[in-house]
């Protein structure tokens, strides 16, 4: 709990602190909400869209220094840390098997965080000139895959029981979920607070599930996203000071899909697991998540039916149709 409490201080002190810079830094550099790509209706205001550097450095600064920090004291030995050598903090035991063999458990914290600041360079891009869809969709699924395919961060690994095909679904399914998920925060950010506020209360359910099976290095992380994204809520409540922009969408939405392949939310071998032995224990990221998929795929089908690109913004998501029914 010390862990959880120290990662979620850090989160949100320093997302707290960038967010105050970021204001003023943003307005007198006239980095400010830009119209995005050509067809794209937004209503336009003068806010600066940088707060996603503030949630990067939040979320992903404190765990990157603690990765470099257990590589320096790890030696460059397998890629993870044992207590024989010289280290008996039980967090550190537990993270060597959270979620996954020991060897390479860092290695793969390491690619996760790489993949965040390359999507989070490429929103920041983007947030000042557009580059297109396509090529944001293109980094997307090659970070995915270059997860899922060298550091087997995968869903439904019982399908490698069906041979090469069950093991290709699930690398498939993988890919599609890290790419929906990423780009259904992208899409949710559209109102001010909203994109922030679910992804807290994801992130929040989702600690709770770790605590309870204890994965302490998920939970670290995720409590590291839920601090920077509460930081951010303060200027990003209505009316908003600052927007996250897609430098700050793109991350939450990759780290969130990450924690939820993850996190082990179900054992049906185990009668005293925490999260449950029912095989439906692994629809939970559906039921907790469901807000943002549901306003990606109703978008994405509403835009199809009338005939335009499902990757040209509108004011036709969900929120916004609450709205118009007050």
């Amino acid at each position: 709990m010390l862990l959880m409490l120290l990662s979620l201080f850090a989160g949100f002190l320093v997302s707290t602190i960038s967010m105050v810079v970021l204001v003023r830094a943003g307005r007198r550099a006239g980095m400010l909400d830009t119209p995005g790509t050509a067809g794209h209706e937004k209503v336009l205001r003068a806010i600066p869209n940088i707060g996603g550097v503030g949630i990067f450095l939040g979320a992903v600064g404190p765990l990157a220094i603690g990765l470099l920090a257990l590589l320096v004291l790890g030696g460059s030995g397998s890629g993870g840390l044992s207590s024989d050598e010289g280290f008996d903090l039980p967090f550190l035991k537990t993270m060597l098997d959270d979620g996954g063999p020991r060897i390479g458990q860092l290695t793969t914290w390491i690619a996760i965080v790489v993949g965040a600041l390359v999507l989070h360079l490429v929103g920041l891009v983007d947030d000042r000139r557009p580059i297109g869809a396509w090529p944001k969709l293109a980094v997307q699924v090659g970070l995915a895959a270059l997860l899922v395919l060298f550091f087997d961060v995968r869903l439904l690994h019982l399908l490698d029981d069906f041979g090469a095909a069950g093991r290709m679904a699930s690398v498939v399914c993988t890919v599609l979920w890290i790419v929906v998920i990423t780009n259904a925060f992208n899409f949710l950010d559209n109102m001010d607070g909203l994109a922030g506020g679910v992804a807290a209360i994801a992130a929040f359910i989702m600690l709770a599930a770790t605590l309870l099976n204890a994965q302490w290095y998920i939970g670290a992380s995720l409590a590291m996203l839920l601090g920077s994204l509460v930081g951010f809520l303060i200027f990003n409540f209505p009316p908003a000071r600052i927007f996250m922009g897609d430098g700050g969408s793109l991350v939450v939405g990759w780290l969130l899909a990450v924690a939820t392949i993850r996190i082990t939310f179900v054992d049906t071998s185990d009668p005293e697991y925490a999260l449950g032995t029912a095989w439906y224990g692994v629809l939970m990221p559906l039921v907790v998540l469901a807000v943002p998929l549901y306003d990606f795929t109703s978008v994405v089908l509403i835009r199809c039916l009338q005939g335009r690109s499902p990757f040209v913004g509108d004011q036709q998501h969900f929120s916004h149709r609450l709205v118009e029914r007050g």
